[in-house]
């Protein structure tokens, strides 16, 4: 079982991405650190620092269950694909970043800037 994330325009042959419930977990570690903060620290995800405390334009991606359900409206989505897309830039250059993050990355930015484009939601399922 996992999770994947795909444009909610009804086209099944649109571009998705998906993860393991725990692939999903180190993503979103790893989007946190580059960010400047580690999620374990974060309410909601075993620690007390409250989501105020940070400033990122990938709150709305990384302030959510792990396990599925929702969507991101179209806003959020032309919101995140910049920083995406500037993570993955950065990330190319890094040695500690394990490649399927990278990976994983650009499908995603590949599927935000679809979202933007055709002005859909964002489902995760």
């Amino acid at each position: 079982m996992g999770l994947i994330l795909f444009p909610g325009d009804g086209d099944t042959s649109s571009p998705d991405v998906g993860w393991s419930y725990s692939g999903f977990a180190a993503f979103r570690r790893q989007l946190a650190r580059a960010e400047g903060f580690d999620l374990d620290e974060m309410w909601g995800f075993g620690g007390e620092r409250g989501w105020s405390d940070v400033s990122t334009s990938l709150e709305p991606f990384l302030d959510r269950p792990d396990d599925g359900g929702g969507e991101l409206s179209p806003t959020e989505c032309a919101a995140l694909l910049p920083r995406i897309e500037g993570i993955v830039d950065h990330w190319q250059s890094e040695a500690d970043v394990p490649r399927t993050h990278i990976d994983a990355a650009q499908q995603l930015a590949v599927v935000l800037r679809l979202c933007t484009a055709k002005d859909v939601e964002l489902i995760f399922l």
